[in-house]
């Protein structure tokens, strides 16, 4: 393949790559919006590897080798890993983007035969150093992020003394390795402060991505995604690949974009986020005469929770992470199939950080064929709760919490919250008492208009699906 078809391939991937991401904007484009994802990748694949850069069939040999031990792993991958083991899969995905960049970056190093001289040599390596350096952040940073996401590592933030200063010389340490790495001419002595600054960046992601909190891993699972952006254009200017450089661009982009529109839904500050620290406390109790909770919790069956549906006329589903858990998302969609056939309007409220990474519960319902035009962000559906009749809220805690607006000491404080506690009649279905995964505690639970189904959540749905036929 001639360099001129491989650049019209590589427009064409581009373009299709853009309209992919603009289909991911709608739920109900972003079927199509993933096959222009997956017609793009394919020609770009197609075009490298048939391109002038790839010469001999041993070559060849080796990346189609390559290509299907890494797609066995991929449809694997696909066809076993749970809906609610995707967030950390993503997270996982994006520590494999990084490693890839650290580990072009140390073979274009080696490559003594690059032919750059003088102010090109400079910039390549500054560009090796750079792609190293991010690649190896987004790696680290990206398992302790899988570790978090997955249960193996604690959700608490691991807030050491001084951890703003020794993120501060980590940073001055890359920087004089750099000046160091761009002075060296011999290969083998550059290679020590390639190989200290890569320590030095995977200490940093490990600790950066330590001291952020279990409340705001949506937002690192988004900022890890455009890290990973990063990496790859990193990578692509070191084999001077325009393609990647626009890929990872567009990645990188969109990724910090998310990353800045689900801090503005945590009404929290990007720097924040990386200083970590949101749900420090564990949900220490307040003092007296504060929005702390007082009173009893008021159970309520599955067979009352049925009967209270059946009354209603207007009906808010929230889910959370706990009926990505339960798997009850084809449950609360019969659910909401038969209410809808009595002429009860159903509705659901989407918290925009609610699960363990952006769009989950979107995700979950569109796979269970719950229809798009009654699937509403917070911010569409907030102001309907207090002419709403029965709000259920299927596992979702933090992001129902009174507290962010009536305790100014929760560690939660100002973050916007689905106000379901409005509503005439709030259940929350729930398997014990235990805080949600920032720690904090829910008044909700107390109120005098709630009341608490406790129970595996597809469970208790079974029963009340079963109740509302009977």
């Amino acid at each position: 393949m001639s360099v001129g078809l491989v650049t019209i391939s590589y427009i064409i991937a581009t373009i299709l790559f853009i309209k992919s991401l603009g289909g991911l904007s709608n739920p109900e484009s972003s079927r199509q919006g993933n096959y222009f994802g997956i017609a793009g990748m394919t020609i770009a694949i197609l075009a490298t590897v048939f391109g002038p850069q790839v010469s001999g069939i041993g070559s060849l040999l080796t990346i189609v080798i390559c290509m299907a031990v890494g797609g066995s792993v991929g449809i694997y991958a696909a066809v076993k890993v749970k809906m609610t083991e995707m967030p950390e899969l993503v997270a996982l995905m994006h520590s494999l983007v990084g490693l890839a960049a650290v580990l072009v970056g140390y073979a274009t190093f080696i490559d003594t035969n690059t032919g750059f001289v003088g102010a090109e040599k400079t910039i390549h390596e500054v560009e090796i150093f750079v792609g190293v350096l991010i690649g190896a952040v987004t790696f680290s940073g990206s398992l302790i992020a899988f570790g978090k996401l997955a249960g193996k590592i604690s959700g608490k933030p691991l807030l050491l003394p001084a951890r703003h200063f020794l993120n501060l010389a980590l940073l001055i340490g890359s920087i004089v390795l750099g000046k160091w790495f761009l002075n060296v001419e011999d290969v083998q002595i550059g290679l020590i402060p390639l190989l200290l600054m890569t320590v030095l960046a995977l200490l940093f992601g490990i600790h950066m991505v330590m001291a952020i909190g279990g409340a705001d891993m949506p937002v690192v699972v988004s900022m890890l995604n455009s890290y990973s952006g990063w990496a790859a254009a990193a990578t692509g200017f070191m084999l001077s690949n325009d393609l990647l450089i626009v890929t990872g661009a567009l990645v990188g982009s969109s990724g910090a974009i998310l990353s800045y529109i689900m801090c503005r839904a945590m009404n929290r500050h990007f720097l924040s986020v990386i200083a970590g620290g949101f749900g420090t406390d564990g949900g220490t109790p307040a003092a007296a005469g504060s929005a702390e909770p007082q009173g009893e919790v008021q159970p309520i069956s599955a067979q009352d929770t049925a009967e209270l549906l059946k009354e209603s006329h207007h009906v808010i589903i929230v889910p959370g992470y706990g009926m990505a858990v339960a798997q009850a998302q084809h449950t609360v969609y019969e659910i909401t199939k038969f209410l809808r056939d009595q002429g009860i309007e159903v509705r659901f409220g989407i918290h925009p950080v609610a699960g363990r990474m952006p769009g989950h519960m979107n995700v979950l319902l569109a796979e269970a064929k719950v229809p798009y035009d009654i699937v509403l962000e917070m911010d569409e559906i907030n102001e309907d709760f207090p002419e709403t009749d029965v709000v259920m809220v299927i596992g979702a805690n933090d992001i129902v919490n009174p507290a962010a607006q009536d305790d100014p000491n929760s560690p939660i404080a100002g973050m916007p919250v689905l106000e379901v506690w409005k509503a005439k009649t709030s259940i929350v279905m729930k398997r014990s008492m235990a805080s949600g995964y920032a720690g904090v505690d829910n008044p909700l639970f107390y109120k005098d208009n709630n009341r608490m189904l406790f129970g595996d959540a597809k469970k208790m749905l079974d029963e009340v699906l079963v109740s509302l036929k009977g």
